[in-house]
């Protein structure tokens, strides 16, 4: 079926054309599509608008800058985010952990291997000398080989939820429940902590006035598109949800 934009057909030659530009992602087809779709709406726009310039590109430049002007963060907004975001403004933060690592799956699979990694929670929760020996036993991780052993690292090295369960937990306490990453389910315990030392407003404002102003626009941007992808008729593809 043709994929249509308020009467305007998105057509195969356009697609595969554009396939190039969007390689590395999971569904190259999909971001393809998506990219022509919002395109065409921001052209589609711009036209009504009156928007020219020489190129493409530019008049969707041109388009956006009069649609989403920039306004910068205030101190009153900058501030209130660094209250409010302590512990990213902690530097010096580290930690040291063990983990026991079971690998995802889907259907029966993936409910066997948590059930597995559920069931070695529980032993070690009872019974924390027995971690290394668990993890020698059950990891899937190279660190198996050391007890399951990670060493020192500080905020930023591990990925989301492994660092978020690490540095909300004492050390020496085991994580009670299953932390899962896009690696698997890890089982932590966290072996030691250094708390750092607190970053001063005045030696990171400018910094988080703009990120703040880039995640503001970020926002306008989504909030924007989101409104032109919701009033438009689009037919033969459903684009994801801009909720």
């Amino acid at each position: 079926m043709a994929i249509i934009v308020n009467g305007v057909e998105i057509n195969e030659a356009q697609i595969e054309s554009e396939l190039a530009q969007h390689a590395e992602a999971e569904s190259p087809r999909d971001a393809a599509i998506q990219e022509l779709i919002l395109r065409e709406l921001l052209l589609q726009q711009a036209k009504k608008q009156n928007v020219t310039a020489p190129t493409t590109e530019e008049i969707i430049g041109a388009l956006l800058e009069a649609a989403i002007p920039v306004v910068e963060a205030d101190e009153a907004a900058c501030l209130e985010f660094y209250n409010s975001n302590p512990e990213s403004f902690t530097k010096g933060e580290m930690a040291s952990a063990n983990h026991i690592l079971f690998p995802l799956g889907e259907g029966l699979a993936g409910s066997l291997a948590k059930a597995k990694a559920e069931g070695v929670l529980a032993d070690v929760i009872a019974n924390p000398n027995k971690f290394a020996d668990l993890a020698k036993e059950h990891s899937t991780c190279p660190s198996s080989a050391q007890g399951g052993s990670l060493g020192q690292f500080g905020r930023g090295q591990m990925v989301p939820e492994f660092e978020a369960a690490i540095f909300s937990t004492d050390a020496g306490v085991i994580v009670p429940t299953l932390v899962e990453t896009q690696f698997g389910y890890h089982i932590i315990q966290v072996t030691d902590r250094s708390h750092g030392e607190t970053v001063s407003f005045e030696e990171v404002k400018d910094r988080l006035q703009a990120f703040l102003t880039d995640m503001a626009g970020r926002k306008a941007m989504h909030d924007y598109l989101g409104n032109l992808v919701t009033s438009a008729k689009i037919e033969g593809y459903s684009l994801p949800a801009m909720a």
